[in-house]
């Protein structure tokens, strides 16, 4: 289960109240540093940026290929741990705005992690050390230390203990 807060709304849609719950000018902001962000080739370049201007917590020696997307309204909610590599056109999110509620989720990515390309993290999880996350994955679930996901909806394709043992 995902570690999400909810927040009912009433009367319209909760994304129809968007600069209710996150101010106009964080949005732009944010908008504006992701994009230079997405766009920067050089990694520690684009790290700093996304912790100076977006408040996200990056761990050393991190890689966030072309393309990444963090989450714009709340990437505050997100860390990510030393010597990852976040592949190409990944989408991390931190929030999620429904019909009648929208929730917010912290998204923890532990060290040594690998997240491949095409794939979008969910508001609420954590991936554990260690963790390889195959190409166009929906991590929808925490991602437990070493173990090997893909698909979705994201399934277990090898524990930590399975791919230790065919190594």
């Amino acid at each position: 289960m995902r570690k999400t807060t909810r927040y009912p709304v009433t009367r319209s849609n909760s994304l129809w109240q968007i600069y209710k719950t996150v101010p106009f000018l964080k949005v732009c902001k944010n908008f504006i540093a992701i994009q230079i962000g997405r766009y920067t080739p050089w990694l520690k370049v684009k790290n700093g940026i996304y912790r100076t201007f977006l408040r996200m917590s990056i761990g050393d020696e991190t890689a966030l290929a072309l393309m990444v997307m963090p989450d714009l309204m709340f990437p505050e909610k997100i860390t990510i741990g030393r010597n990852c590599v976040i592949g190409y056109n990944t989408t991390i999110l931190a929030h999620e705005y429904l019909i009648d509620e929208y929730r917010l989720g912290d998204v923890v990515i532990g060290d040594n992690v690998m997240i491949g390309a095409n794939s979008t993290i969910l508001p609420g999880v954590t991936i554990g050390n260690g963790a390889i996350v195959s190409a166009a994955t929906l991590v929808h679930e925490d991602v437990p230390a070493g173990a090997f996901v893909g698909g979705n909806p994201m399934q277990v394709i090898y524990t930590k203990e399975e791919r230790e043992a065919k190594q």
